[in-house]
């Protein structure tokens, strides 16, 4: 037998020896146990994530959406917040912050702790996120976690490294905090999501999605749903939630039947109807008594499949004639916040394969990463869809004759779409580009890559085309800069 078998069979047996005594003598760590909901109360109108009880009366909504990728993507995204944070603007009379006017925020994995905690803390977090997590490394302390053998039973009974992880994030960002002390906070609303094992279903942590399980959210812990959010396989463990579906008389939103109900329904219910499908799923605790959540990234990396499944219900519901809380929008603003990084290696230069390990970890990702862009590409379509469709509504063509048959152009959303994209590809400066194309997906990064993310992410957002468009005509301001006052054919609305 060589060394490192010996090496392998001595630690293993050192884990059963000691995870069989914690058990043998009562040294147990139980898997938290979510409660059900027992009474389901049928919302009167479709639930937008909150949108329309916080949005209130104005014309914007602006959506960030930040990925997964460890603590380069927590940091990044929370440049993001810091540079919307300075941003001013005056519009018909109103100055305010634009990051005051968020009103919804996704994250995936690493993205997911700082939506969270934005959610939790508003202003308080820039006093103290930093400190408490972007720069700490907090990969060390629970890799200490889970080679500590007073730790291996919770492993060995269910618990699970993530539930570890879980109570490490508690302890240094979320206080114990539940999303019933989110649901209290007035600031935008958060959605995160992790993914289901079994199916590759999203589970977001919205009452949407738990009310189907009869599970209640308002007691699940933050720092469990971005321990899930963030539960790479392999590294981690599933977090396991129980499934309730079917005991609470939960029904299906009644606005839904003009979908379901009808053999040909309206296309741009498609994406719902297919999320409906996916719902279904969660909603016999005789089928499935528990899920396993994982990586968020691993069915939504960008966090903007949510986003795209209330644009087309909202699409798909105007055309039917029925009304949303979006129905006054003139502008929709969805800032995507891509930390994808894409590191260069040598291995195209050589005729031997990288290692097998590499390859799990690169299968893993490709998919992910290749393809995070579909969905940036589907909100510009939907945008493009939508302009056509307004085009030809106001034609004096389509006015002569009245079409019928075309009666859903008539109801075309009168809103337009602005993605702003943010990730590393935007930056002019190739040398940094290439610095943090090189930044691993992990939970510690130096001090100077997590400041220098930072910076890149208001480089970024100062220079966007798309965000000056979006301000256009609106005195704005960036604090440590001059003021941008409107032209004169914008003051004078051309």
């Amino acid at each position: 037998m060589t060394r490192s078998r010996r090496s392998i069979l001595i630690v293993v047996g050192s884990l059963l020896f000691v995870g069989t005594g914690l058990l043998v003598f009562g040294i147990r760590t139980p898997r938290p146990v979510n409660p059900p909901i027992t009474r389901f109360e049928l919302p009167p109108a479709p639930r937008f994530e909150g949108l329309g009880t916080k949005h209130g009366a104005r014309e914007d909504l602006v959506i960030l959406a930040f990925s997964g990728g460890g603590m380069r993507a927590a940091a990044f995204s929370y440049g993001v917040l810091e540079t919307l944070r300075r941003i001013e603007f005056t519009r018909s009379g109103r100055t305010t912050r634009l990051l005051d006017e968020v009103d919804l925020i996704t994250g995936v994995s690493g993205g997911s702790f700082t939506a969270l905690a934005y959610g939790l803390y508003g202003e308080k977090l820039f006093d103290e996120y930093e400190r408490r997590f972007l720069k700490r490394d907090v990969q060390g302390q629970l890799v200490r976690r889970i080679l500590n053998p007073l730790n291996w039973g919770a492993t060995l009974t269910g618990a699970g490294r993530s539930e570890l992880a879980a109570n490490l994030y508690d302890e240094v960002l979320f206080n114990g905090a539940t999303f019933a002390d989110l649901k209290r906070r007035t600031g935008p609303t958060i959605a995160v999501s992790a993914t289901e094992l079994t199916t590759g279903s999203r589970v977001v942590f919205m009452p949407q999605n738990f009310d189907v399980m009869c599970a209640d959210l308002t007691s699940f812990r933050l720092a469990r749903a971005a321990a899930a959010s963030s539960a790479v396989p392999v590294v981690l463990s599933p977090l396991t939630i129980n499934n309730y579906g079917g005991l609470c008389g939960y029904r299906e939103p009644t606005w839904l039947r003009q979908f379901t109900d009808v053999p040909r329904p309206p296309r741009p219910a498609g994406r719902i109807l297919k999320r409906l499908q996916e719902l279904r799923e969660f909603d016999s605790a005789a089928e499935d008594r528990y899920f396993h959540l994982l990586d968020g990234g691993l069915s939504d990396n960008l966090g903007l499949r949510g986003v795209l499944d209330y644009l087309e219900t909202f699409e798909a519901l105007h055309a039917a004639g029925q009304p949303t809380p979006l129905d006054y929008l003139r502008r929709i603003i969805i800032f995507v916040v891509n930390s994808v990084s894409v590191p260069s290696n040598a291995w195209n230069n050589s005729a031997r394969p990288p290692g097998t390990l590499t390859i799990l970890v690169k299968a893993a990702g490709v998919p992910i990463d290749r393809y995070a862009g579909e969905s940036v590409e589907l909100l510009k379509d939907i945008d493009s869809r939508w302009a056509v469709l307004r085009e030809l509504r106001d034609s004096e063509a389509f006015n002569r004759t009245k079409a019928t048959k075309m009666a859903h152009v008539m109801n075309a959303p009168s809103t337009d779409i602005y993605t702003i994209e943010v990730s590393f590809q935007a930056l002019r400066d190739k040398s940094e580009r290439e610095y943090l194309n090189q930044l691993p997906t992990t939970f510690v990064l130096p001090d100077e890559s997590i400041d220098r993310l930072r910076a890149a992410a208001a480089t970024i957002i100062l220079e966007s085309p798309d965000l000056r468009e979006v301000l256009k005509g609106a005195a704005t301001r960036v604090a440590g800069q001059p003021t941008s006052e409107p032209s004169a054919a914008a003051r004078a609305g051309r």
